[in-house]
């Protein structure tokens, strides 16, 4: 049976919030458009590939360096899509989009967001393109690493620095570890971009509502203890215990997975396959179906919706990135901690790596150039700490958390980024689907999440369903 009292405590808040809000989270940061169309490609394209990366003009006349979006004059207009909302680096966006184009007299930026995360923003890419016009530099978010490289051109950042900016050949080997540069890399070890925003899950706590329900100090350390603390909050305060967080994707769902011990993709016979529907798998999704339906001591809403709720007080445990930091820290008037992850039992954790990378989709030569300027820019450090600062995202560029232009300072007062930190060890890659399958795939795992923690039907009838499914989409 709903807890119609506690639904209609968070509705209320959030009909509160919503009438002081002056822009919602489905408003671009910057909605201006430009009617002109992309220059064709550059690109001379293996026909036996499917895309790849687009070599760079080798030779930059005066009229090749003409851009389609030229705004009159030397002013060359860029596009940059990205999925940041106000409640999740929307604003920070903004404000870098703007100290960029008030240096440079010969680029403007226009930043686009994109609703529905990585995935609306590969379907409006999917969509841009079939017009015969994309944006210039996009956010990918690790699960359509495969699919983006797999069906859309782009200028890999080694060629853009080459061609663009060879006093620099060394930027990344310079600026980045290794392993980090890797989570950009392709199945066929192609650098598709370079990473931009790096996240895992942690456990935000209203300390507050805890000793409320007579828990005190006491933290959970695993997922059994999330359960059993979650119920003492919702008997004895009437309010809910846990919300996880249901954006658009299932990233923190193969968290609890993979932690499990579970397995989202394997390969059989040297062949990617779905891999999730085991008895790791099912404990996991049916812990949290249990909650939601058995205890009641979960809520089931949607992305911003569940952060307001966490944000008004009514939600005493909230699972979701380290990059509503700033968001929560904004929004809670009561004691906010955060702890890491829980685990299952004494199993390791295994946390996906949250976040994108950023990847030039540009096909004029002038364009390449001014998207890669850009780029540069958002990797220097001290753009690197406001994008920290305003989101809560670790930093991909070394040196940063040490640098005194950086966020030196502020990661020694700031506790909140503490256990992100202290998880990267944990780290895995996000689950990409590969081929044309990586769309379909994400919604019908967004679909099976929707069936599971709805109770409609049990994690193994789903995850079995699902698995079957998108295995023959991979075929």
């Amino acid at each position: 049976m709903i807890n119609f009292k506690k639904i209609s405590n968070i509705v209320l808040s959030l009909v509160i919030m919503s009438s002081l809000s002056a822009c919602g989270n489905n408003q671009s940061v910057n909605d201006n458009t430009t009617d002109s169309t992309k220059a064709e490609s550059v690109e001379n394209k293996d026909p036996s590939s499917n895309k790849q990366a687009t070599n760079v003009a080798k030779t930059d006349t005066k009229d090749d360096m003409k851009g389609t979006k030229d705004n009159g004059g030397d002013v060359t207009t860029i596009e940059y899509w990205h999925v940041n909302a106000e409640t999740q680096g929307g604003t920070t966006v903004e404000e870098l989009v703007n100290k960029f184009n008030e240096e440079h007299d010969d680029i403007k930026v226009v930043a686009r967001f994109n609703p529905d995360m990585y995935k609306g923003l590969m379907q409006n890419l999917q969509a841009e393109e079939a017009t015969g016009n994309t944006p210039d530099i996009v956010q990918v978010g690790w699960a359509f690493l495969e699919y983006f490289s797999n069906n859309f051109d782009y200028v890999s950042p080694q060629d853009a620095i080459d061609q663009y900016d060879p006093e620099d050949k060394t930027f990344l080997k310079d600026n980045f570890l290794p392993n980090v540069l890797d989570l950009a890399k392709n199945n066929n070890g192609d650098q598709v971009g370079i990473p931009y925003s790096l996240s895992n899950p942690i456990l935000y706590i209203n300390r507050d509502l805890m000793e409320e329900a007579g828990l005190g100090d006491k933290t959970p350390k695993t997922w059994q203890e999330v359960r059993e603390y979650a119920k003492v909050v919702s008997e004895k305060t009437g309010k809910y215990g846990f919300y996880e967080q249901e954006p658009a994707d299932f990233w923190a769902q193969q968290a609890m997975i993979e932690s499990n011990g579970g397995k989202m993709i394997e390969l059989e016979d040297q062949k990617p396959k779905a891999s999730f529907a085991t008895k790791e798998g099912f404990e996991a999704m049916q812990l949290m179906a249990d909650m939601l339906n058995e205890d009641k001591s979960a809520v089931n809403l949607g992305f911003d919706e569940g952060l307001q709720a966490f944000t008004n007080g009514e939600v005493a445990m909230y699972y979701t990135t380290i990059a509503k930091r700033a968001a929560v820290e904004k929004g809670a008037q009561f004691k906010v901690e955060t702890t890491l992850s829980p685990t299952f039992g004494n199993k390791e954790r295994k946390l996906p790596a949250g976040g994108s990378m950023l990847a030039i989709t540009a096909k004029d030569p002038k364009q390449i150039a001014a998207a890669w300027e850009f780029e540069k820019y958002l990797y220097s450090v001290e753009s690197m700490a406001e994008w920290t600062k305003g989101t809560g995202y670790v930093p991909p560029r070394k040196g940063v958390d040490e640098d005194p232009k950086g966020l030196k300072d502020f990661l020694a007062e700031n506790e909140l980024m503490k256990p992100a930190i202290e998880q990267m060890p944990y780290v895995v890659p996000w689950a990409s689907f590969p081929g044309d399958a990586g769309l379909q795939a994400e919604q019908m795992l967004l679909d099976m999440r929707d069936k599971i923690f709805g109770g409609q039907q049990s994690a193994e009838d789903a995850m079995t369903q699902t698995q079957e499914e998108i295995n023959q989409i991979m075929e």
